[in-house]
């Protein structure tokens, strides 16, 4: 099975530990971006995960190749120019004291590409499924072009699609990321979205939910996944149900609805102690485009792409270094932490 994902890679600079942007002389660089979180993940489930970017032809932009390659994932599509890569800037909340990010990211090289920069014929051949999140066509109305000609060539070949809404306030507002992506979701058979997305971009609201204070119902959830389904025609509809408590510990958990047989189901409640919670949202997407390609059931789906992500927040960086079997071992049960020897 050959997965496509199509979006932003960017550097991502941290301050060591928990300091705060000003405390800082040193930054961790790594990468990370939506589409390639998942794209990694998806390698080290063993899938034969491909990322397509446009990136910088210098030092960065081979860096952050390397990367990629380094855990497997297929770079032989990202395009070659343009000015620079992408920054992101992360500092790691504590406690009531929530993350934050700041973007450095206007005019890089993919938000200034151009159509003719990719050749989707020839990146789609033998492609079974293709990923794309809102960040992306949050990017500039070129990126929307290019994104929008890969979907209708996906379309063409039958080739299955998921989007994760991913809205980004910094990015663009509520009224531009609902006329874009209204415009997108006919292309799109697997919607995935988190308790705001969907209010945030297409204004179907949980009732009896307040993620500020953390309060979900996750009987509320299931109306908003049959109504995104109801509205765009999604053949399945997956939710993240996360409840904050503070910036280290949160409760997380998914909801996945399927528009054929109408069944709705919810995973188990993971209590989580946060390493690092960025890309938990990507991973989640990553677990479940790979428990559909595999043709679990819809509860075994959720349940592994619940486990997924849950052990993606235990790990430093935008990555999900783990493998099946340490997902399915969560899945089954195993969740005590206990040393193996």
């Amino acid at each position: 099975m050959k997965i496509i994902t199509f979006g932003e890679i960017m550097l991502r600079l941290a301050p060591p530990g928990y300091l705060r942007f000003v405390q800082a002389d040193t930054f961790a660089a790594t990468y990370g971006g939506g589409e390639a979180n998942v794209a990694v993940s998806l390698a080290n489930f063993g899938m034969n995960a491909e990322f397509v970017t446009k990136l910088p032809k210098n030092e960065l932009g081979q860096s952050a190749i390397n990367s990629l390659r380094s855990y497997g994932v297929d770079t032989s599509n990202i395009a070659r120019g343009g000015d620079r890569i992408g920054i992101y800037f992360l500092e790691k909340g504590a406690s009531m004291r929530p993350s934050k990010v700041i973007y450095d990211r206007a005019n890089s090289s993919i938000a200034t590409a151009k159509p003719t920069d990719f050749d989707w014929n020839a990146i789609l051949d033998g492609a079974d499924w293709f990923h794309f999140t809102g960040i992306t066509p949050a990017l500039g109305t070129g990126v929307v072009e290019i994104l929008t000609e890969a979907l209708k060539a996906c379309r063409e070949r039958k080739i299955t699609v998921s989007c994760d809404i991913n809205y980004r306030r910094n990015l663009w507002s509520r009224k531009q990321a609902r006329a874009v992506m209204t415009d997108l979701m006919p292309y799109v058979d697997v919607c995935i979205s988190n308790e705001e997305d969907a209010k945030d971009v297409f204004g179907i609201e949980a009732d009896g939910s307040d993620v500020t204070s953390g309060t979900l119902s996750h009987d509320s959830y299931r109306e908003v996944a049959r109504r995104l389904a109801e509205q765009h025609g999604f053949a399945k509809v997956a939710i993240t149900l996360r409840s904050s408590h503070s910036a280290n510990d949160n409760d997380w958990a998914g909801l996945l609805y399927d528009s054929a047989s109408g069944e709705c189901v919810i995973s188990p409640t993971y209590p989580i102690h946060i390493v690092d919670r960025v890309g938990g949202g990507d991973s989640f997407g990553a677990g479940l485009i790979y428990s559909c390609l595999k043709g679990f059931d819809n509860q075994m789906a959720i349940n592994f792409a619940a486990a997924a992500s849950s052990l993606k927040h235990t790990i430093e960086g935008d990555f999900n270094l783990v493998t099946v079997d340490e997902v399915m071992k969560l899945v089954n049960g195993d969740g005590s932490g206990r040393v193996m020897r």
